[in-house]
């Protein structure tokens, strides 16, 4: 990697960069005037910026936004009490594996720790039927592979390499605390939901060329995909003996295609279900409470006392800890 790159955590004002970047979400726009520019978030393992290109020429935007990683040079800005890098000169690059750790978002976390425990937590589950369904998953290595490197979401919240299992063991350790607390509500569908609801990201996101989403996400999606992943897993298990009771398959489904909450948001149905409800409930605590931390940025110092706004939450983020 250039030597010269610069983590982006470490820019201040007026700071010249230039380097290798991952390139998010790259856009097309127009100034007053009519002329073409271009308007991404760049990104490094470290953290992420806003950026414009406003010497941009149209003809470059396809191979932009299809290289997943660029070389620029630039210079930061500060606007609207916030730092903006505003770039001079861009162009697609290839990256080798060793760069892309650099340039990618990882978990902090252990990930063989957090994969063993939702595994623990999975057999945990009372209904044989439910373990044996587990099992059907977790036999499936390709699978289990992308689940432990697949990101949540482009960057909403838990949007780095990991962060799909992350945010997955996050709600399974919060449901396996409060579960306890609504005695009515079924563990083991609670539990199993939780694995399952997001772990059609694994094919709706890629996160080789820096995180986008591939045609399976935009033409079908996670929701859609778990659905019919459910379908087939569930056949699976009833053909090695371990056939679900009852409504058990629908209930399941229907949580999966109702955990986005509203339909306004993606649900394809309300929840209509005790743990429909609780599960989808879970699930937006977890991600719009991650999407205030990353948006808040306490472990940097600077940056203002109010993040951008974030769209997931409709609002700025108000970053100081009052009592440190």
């Amino acid at each position: 990697m250039n030597q010269d790159h610069q983590r982006i955590a470490t820019l201040q004002d007026r700071t010249y960069v230039e380097g290798v970047y991952s390139i998010v979400n790259p856009q097309l726009a127009q100034t007053r005037t009519n002329k073409p520019y271009l308007k991404c978030m760049v990104r490094d393992a470290s953290g992420e910026i806003t950026a414009r290109a406003w010497s941009f020429e149209e003809a470059q935007f396809d191979a932009i936004a299809n290289a997943g990683f660029v070389f620029l040079r630039g210079s930061t800005q500060a606007y609207q009490g916030q730092l903006q890098l505003i770039i001079e000169q861009i162009e697609p690059r290839e990256v080798s594996i060793e760069e892309m750790r650099a340039l990618l978002p990882s978990t902090t976390k252990d990930v063989d720790e957090m994969f063993a425990r939702v595994c623990d937590l999975l057999r945990s589950m009372t209904h044989p039927a439910m373990r044996a369904l587990a099992e059907q998953y977790l036999s499936d290595e390709g699978l289990m592979q992308n689940f432990r490197a697949a990101p949540a979401a482009m960057s909403v919240h838990h949007g780095w390499i990991g962060g799909l299992l992350e945010h997955t063991h996050q709600l399974m350790e919060l449901a396996d605390r409060m579960l306890p607390l609504y005695p009515a509500l079924n563990r083991d569908i609670v539990l199993f939901a939780l694995f399952v609801h997001d772990l059609a990201k694994t094919v709706e996101l890629e996160w080789e060329r820096g995180f986008n989403y591939t045609t399976e996400g935009q033409l079908v999606g996670h929701v859609v995909r778990g659905a019919v992943w459910l379908q087939i897993k569930a056949a699976a298990a009833a053909r090695a003996g371990e056939k679900l009771p009852g409504e058990t398959l629908r209930v399941l489904q229907h949580i999966l295609v109702s955990h986005h909450g509203m339909l306004e948001h993606g649900a394809a149905k309300l929840p209509a279900t005790p743990e429909a409800v609780f599960v989808a409930m879970l699930d937006n605590l977890d991600a719009k409470s991650q999407a205030a931390i990353s948006a808040a940025k306490r472990e940097f110092a600077g940056g203002g006392e109010w993040s951008d706004k974030v769209w997931a939450l409709d609002t700025k983020v108000y970053r100081p800890d009052p009592l440190v």
